[in-house]
C-alpha cells in the first residue's frame, strides 16, 4: 500500500520519521509554537529529540529544525516530554531528561524568539520525588505561574496504589518544594500511572487532564482547587474513540484553552517502517466545561479555512434497514450530518468501496446510547490494526462513548476524515478519535444509513479539505 494513501492532509505530522507527544505549546509574539517528542532518524519508537513547528493559525503550519537533542549527562537517553513557558522574556522548556531508568527535570532557553535553545549551566533542576515513596514514574513537567510563584505538576503514581499528580513550587524556575500531591485514584480504576498530566483554570473550576497508563486512556478531572488539592466534582474520558493520548493545553492570546494530542499510529510495525512515518497531531480543540462539570472539546474555529466547496442536502429518508449514497467521493472531507429523533441505529459510513468490501461505520445507537466507530469492514489491508506500542484498548474494531440525548434533540454528526485519521464530534459534547486504513484505493464513497427502523436526515453539510502544506 502506498504510504500517500495513509499520509494525511490537514493534520500536522513530520515530514518523516516517527512522533509522539506534543510538547511545549506556546503562544509566543504572534507565533503558534508546537513541539513535539520526535526520533528523527527512524519511522519508530526511539531516543526522544524535541521536534518543532510554528503556525500563525494552529492550521497551517511550518516545520522547524530540531529543538533539542539528547546530548548531555541528564538527557542522554532521551529529551522526553515537557512544557514552555515565558520565563521574564526568556521562552523556557522544561522537560523529563532520560538516563537509563532515571528520569529528571531539564531545561533550555531561548534568546532569540526560539529559533534555537541552549542548556544553561544548571540544566537539570532542582525538583525531587518525595521521600520515603516508592513511585512508578516521575515525568512529563507542566508549569504555570501564580502570584506566589511558579507551580509544575508532574506524572508518577505511588507503588501499589495507584496514579499520581505531584504538585511542586518555586521561586526561580531552579529550586522546588515538594507540596503533596495534587491528586491520586486507584490503580484499578484509572492506571498505575499518570503520565502528561495538564492542570489548569477554566471558567470558575479546575481541570486535571492525565494519560492513564497502562489503560491508554485521557482521563479528566474538574473541580475546585483548595489548598494546592484539587477536590473532584466530575470525571471524565476526554475521547472515546481509543486513538488519542498525550495532550497538552495552552491558553492562547484569545484567552482560549487549547489543546492538541498524539494520535497513535495502528499499523504494524513493518507497514509503518515502509511508510517512513508514524504518528499525527489531532485537530486544534478548544476547551470549555459544562455546567455539571463536563469537559467539552470542539475543533478551533481556524478549522473552518481549509473547506473548500460545500454539498449542502435537506430532507433525506431513510427506509429502514437501506443506505444512501452522498454525492461525495473523497478521503479527506468535513461532512457534518443531523438525524431527527427516531428508533434506528442510524449514521453515516465513509471509507467505502462500491461493493461494500471496506467501510466504516460511524453512527448512534439509540438502545445502548452510544456513538460509535466500527472498524470491523475498514480495512483489507494486512498490515492494518496491528500497531504497537499503543494499548489493546485502540485494537478494538468497534468504540463509543455515551451521549444521552434529551428529549426531542437531533442527533448531530460531525465528523473530520483525512485519509487515514478520523475525528468525530456528536452534539457537541462527545468526541472520538480513530485510524482506518482502507486497502482500495476506490474506498472513497460516503453514505447514510439506518437500521432497525426508519430515519429522518434533516441536514447534510460536506466540505473537501484543502491541504495545511
Amino acid at each position: 500500500m502506498p504510504e500517500m494513501a495513509f499520509r494525511p492532509r490537514f493534520h500536522f505530522l513530520p515530514a518523516a520519521n516517527w512522533m509522539n507527544d506534543p510538547n511545549g505549546l506556546i503562544d509566543y509574539q504572534g507565533q503558534y509554537h508546537l513541539f513535539y517528542q520526535s526520533n528523527p532518524e527512524a519511522p519508530d519508537f526511539g531516543r526522544m529529540a524535541w521536534g518543532h513547528a510554528a503556525s500563525p493559525d494552529l492550521v497551517h503550519w511550518e516545520r522547524r529544525p530540531v529543538a533539542i537533542w539528547p546530548d548531555t549527562p541528564n538527557d542522554c537517553d532521551g529529551c522526553w516530554t515537557g512544557c514552555a513557558v515565558d520565563h521574564d522574556g526568556k521562552p523556557t522548556l522544561i522537560y523529563t531528561g532520560r538516563v537509563g531508568e532515571s528520569e529528571y527535570v531539564c531545561q533550555a532557553v531561548s534568546v532569540d524568539g526560539l529559533n534555537t535553545f541552549t542548556k544553561p549551566e544548571k540544566h537539570r533542576l532542582e525538583v525531587f520525588p518525595p521521600q520515603g515513596e516508592t513511585l512508578t514514574g516521575f515525568r512529563d513537567p507542566y508549569v504555570w505561574r501564580e502570584s506566589d510563584g511558579w507551580y509544575l505538576v508532574i506524572g508518577s503514581g505511588f507503588t501499589g496504589k495507584g496514579g499520581a499528580a505531584l504538585l511542586y513550587r518555586s521561586f526561580d524556575l531552579l529550586a522546588w518544594e515538594y507540596l503533596g500531591p495534587l491528586l491520586t485514584c486507584d490503580s484499578d480504576r484509572t492506571g498505575t500511572m499518570w503520565e502528561c498530566p495538564n492542570f489548569f483554570p477554566l471558567g470558575e473550576k479546575y481541570v486535571l487532564i492525565v494519560s492513564d497508563s497502562p489503560h491508554g486512556i485521557v482521563r479528566y478531572f474538574s473541580g475546585r482547587y483548595v489548598d494546592h488539592h484539587l477536590v473532584v466534582e466530575h470525571e471524565g474520558v476526554l475521547d472515546a474513540g481509543g486513538y488519542l493520548y498525550a495532550p497538552q493545553v495552552l491558553r492562547d492570546h484569545c484567552v482560549r484553552t487549547i489543546l492538541i494530542g498524539w494520535v497513535w499510529e495502528g499499523l504494524a510495525k513493518e507497514a509503518r517502517l515502509a511508510n517512513g512515518w508514524a504518528g499525527m497531531m489531532s485537530l486544534p480543540r478548544q476547551l470549555s466545561l459544562q455546567p455539571d462539570g463536563t469537559l467539552v472539546n470542539l475543533p478551533v474555529g481556524e478549522v473552518d479555512s481549509l473547506r473548500a466547496a460545500a454539498i449542502v442536502m435537506a430532507g433525506l429518508s431513510l427506509a429502514a434497514d437501506h443506505e444512501v449514497w452522498l454525492p461525495l467521493q473523497a478521503d479527506s472531507f468535513e461532512l457534518q450530518v443531523e438525524f431527527e429523533p427516531c428508533a434506528a441505529t442510524c449514521g453515516v459510513k465513509l471509507a467505502c468501496t462500491p461493493g461494500g468490501e471496506e467501510e466504516t461505520l460511524i453512527g448512534y445507537d439509540p438502545q445502548s446510547r452510544q456513538v460509535f466507530i466500527d472498524r470491523a469492514q475498514s480495512s483489507l489491508f494486512a498490515g492494518a490494526q496491528n500497531g504497537e506500542p499503543i494499548p489493546a484498548l485502540a485494537t478494538s474494531l468497534r468504540q463509543g462513548g455515551v451521549l444521552e440525548l434529551a428529549p426531542g434533540e437531533t442527533l448531530r454528526l460531525r465528523i473530520f476524515c483525512d485519509r487515514s485519521i478520523i475525528e468525530i464530534f456528536a452534539n457537541d459534547r462527545l468526541s472520538l478519535t480513530s485510524r482506518i486504513y482502507p486497502g482500495s484505493p476506490a474506498a472513497l464513497g460516503v453514505k447514510l444509513f439506518a437500521t432497525g427502523g426508519p430515519a429522518t436526515v434533516t441536514a447534510v453539510h460536506a466540505w473537501q479539505m484543502k491541504s495545511i502544506w
